[in-house]
């Protein structure tokens, strides 16, 4: 049996190998290593396949998020609700731009932000939600989209982890997530369903005037070169990275489904034990499996984790402290917020390895010695 890996990118990366090298060769031939031909052409197809009416490429997922914000014209002190059970990246540029971070409970079970408590939190100052689709499953966003024109507020979804994702309305139309927000957020982190070899991001949106703003904010504030019409920021997706997405795009959905049929395994394997909650998948939504993720009930999470380290399979807790706890955020006084939800999960969540290159002897091994641990 080959090693077990988190992620593995490398046998991804060998399957398209003279594909990619192709692609990187065309550029370091043409010369264009920044806003070349490849980032063109990665953009257009990108933006075809998430149905967005804007594309905007940009350095990586966190830059992605603070070019919506600053495009948004949002000022310090506006209070942006987003979950806490999140990477710290969602609030970490709400603080560095200086608004202020709302804390909002997440659904235990799809562990995606509460419209419930989106409601509760909105105060005169909120100007912004940013719902996460965790773990590649999508957040409610009807439900938000509608409070957020019940209250005149901007939608910005964090869709870094949920490339690919399908939404379904309930009049049974479909979107893909990232591309129903009034602004939609993506990162291509290696690890991502949509990963580079090395870092990129990109901005979605379909309003003609917005985009114009977020591609002046990517860009130093400018449409014409050396005129600067507002502060921005350089953020740019290299050629290199463009080329090397712009053949892995045309993959997402065959890497998407292979995940899928990962998640399947694991699912059968887990199904109905008593001390394991395996993978929610709401009605409205897909789930592309950027994380595999299961809630433990009377299992010593850490003890497993130290138990699968030593039989070598990689394991990871996504996130064990939440943003409201986090020490950067102590400014805010932040001690008498009540996220009950989210701290459970943290105490109790643990995700196991998933990609697109699994053989099943791996996967036999994995939930054999998971539940080899559980079952003593």
């Amino acid at each position: 049996m080959k090693p077990i890996q988190m992620v593995d990118t490398k046998s991804q990366y060998l399957k398209i190998k003279s594909q990619v090298d192709e692609a990187i060769m065309e550029v370091l031939d043409s010369a264009a290593y920044i806003n070349g031909k490849a980032v063109t052409d990665f953009t257009q197809h990108l933006n075809n396949y998430v149905g967005s009416k804007h594309t905007i490429p940009c350095a990586n997922g966190t830059d992605a998020l603070q070019i919506a914000m600053m495009a948004l014209g949002l000022q310090p002190g506006d209070e942006v609700i987003t979950p806490s059970f999140t990477y710290i990246a969602t609030t970490e540029v709400v603080a560095l731009l200086k608004l202020k971070p709302v804390f909002a409970e997440v659904d235990p079970n799809t562990f995606c932000i509460d419209p419930a408590s989106i409601r509760k939190l909105i105060t005169p100052k909120t100007k912004a939600i940013v719902p996460v689709h965790l773990y590649g499953h999508a957040a409610p966003m009807e439900e938000i989209m509608q409070i957020a024109k019940e209250h005149n507020l901007f939608v910005i979804e964090d869709n870094a982890q949920a490339i690919g994702c399908t939404y379904t309305f309930s009049d049974g139309s479909k979107k893909k997530t990232g591309s129903i927000g009034h602004i939609g957020c993506t990162s291509f982190y290696p690890s991502k369903n949509l990963g580079a070899y090395g870092d990129g991001g990109a901005v979605f949106t379909n309003d003609d005037s917005l985009a114009i703003t977020l591609k002046m904010a990517a860009n130093h504030g400018q449409q014409t070169r050396y005129y600067h019409d507002i502060v921005g920021c350089n953020s740019r997706l290299d050629s290199i990275q463009a080329a090397i997405l712009n053949i892995k795009l045309a993959h997402l959905d065959e890497y998407n489904n292979a995940r899928k049929s990962v998640a399947a395994f694991y699912n059968k394997a887990f199904a109905n034990h008593p001390k394991i909650t395996i993978p929610f998948v709401a009605d409205y939504s897909d789930h592309v499996y950027h994380q595999y993720t299961l809630q433990l009930s009377g299992v010593d999470r850490d003890a497993l984790q130290k138990y699968l380290a030593e039989k070598k399979i990689p394991s990871m807790i996504y996130y064990p402290v939440p943003g409201h706890k986090q020490k950067m955020f102590d400014q805010l006084g932040l001690e008498k917020v009540n996220l009950e939800i989210t701290d459970d999960l943290t105490s109790k969540v643990i995700s196991l390895p998933i990609h697109t290159e699994f053989e099943q002897d791996q996967l036999e091994y994995i939930v054999s010695e998971v539940l080899n641990f559980i079952n003593k």
